[in-house]
């Protein structure tokens, strides 16, 4: 099981568990009482913005069309990278809580 590290902008760690492959990071951070803003729990309002980084490799991931433009609308990506078809699961940019499902590996998600 995924480990998941949840901290906060000055890196102070607001919660950590466990969590199973293919749940959404959302309904996990809501049920372990983390707290991630949230508002609409659909990826059309932006509030569960969140950022992942992790040890392992860098790999594709696949946004929704839906997640990119909410996002893009937010202004918290460019054009570019919301007219791209997949990202790097690690980066700097941010995700969607209520869109992420977890992966196989240990995660640090970082909560503004």
């Amino acid at each position: 099981m995924p480990q998941l590290r949840f901290v906060d902008q000055q890196q102070r760690l607001l919660a950590e568990l466990e969590a199973q492959p293919g749940d959404l990071l959302l309904d996990v951070a809501r049920l372990a009482d983390v707290p991630l803003h949230w508002r609409c729990g659909q990826g059309t309002c932006g509030t569960c913005k969140v950022r992942i980084s992790h040890a392992g490799p860098a790999q594709p991931v696949l946004p929704s069309r839906k997640e990119r433009n909410v996002l893009l609308r937010a202004g918290l990506i460019d054009k570019a990278e919301a007219a791209a078809e997949s990202w790097p699961d690690i980066s700097s940019g941010w995700r969607l809580a209520c869109h992420l499902t977890v992966g196989a590996e240990d995660w640090s998600v970082l909560c503004p």
